[in-house]
């Protein structure tokens, strides 16, 4: 599991982006044991002092419509999630919204599809992030 590569760019991407924002979140769906070994990746990958989001802003929910509860809580303005079903709870809770990497069905109009963390990174800075 520690092996696991990230998504090419992700690092970099988020990197450049976190400047733009007064705080950065991780919000992951999850239970007990993928929580442990989602913290151990994080930490074997340097995330935190390689991307500047800080060890501590990391949230974890059971079900993916959960991460708008932790959206609201924390004034969210930007969102990147590769599922759809996260998107649609986050409609009225967070403006900007990024459908990311391929998806099997052309993206609804009120998600922004975006391939690539390039692709993020042009989405976000164009939006005023």
């Amino acid at each position: 599991m520690l092996a696991t590569p990230a998504v090419p760019g992700a690092f970099d991407t988020l990197a450049r982006l976190v400047p733009q924002f007064d705080e950065v979140w991780l919000i992951s769906k999850c239970g007990d044991r993928v929580r442990r070994s989602t913290r151990l990746w994080l930490d074997h990958h340097r995330f935190a002092e390689r991307t500047g989001i800080p060890r501590d802003n990391l949230r974890f929910c059971l079900r993916r419509p959960e991460k708008a509860v932790h959206c609201a809580e924390l004034a969210i303005t930007h969102f990147v999630d590769d599922k759809l079903d996260v998107h649609e709870a986050l409609r009225g809770v967070v403006e900007h919204r990024y459908l990311f990497g391929p998806q099997r069905a052309a993206a609804p109009g009120w998600v922004r599809h975006t391939r690539t963390w390039a692709e993020v990174e042009a989405a976000i800075t164009r939006s005023g992030g």
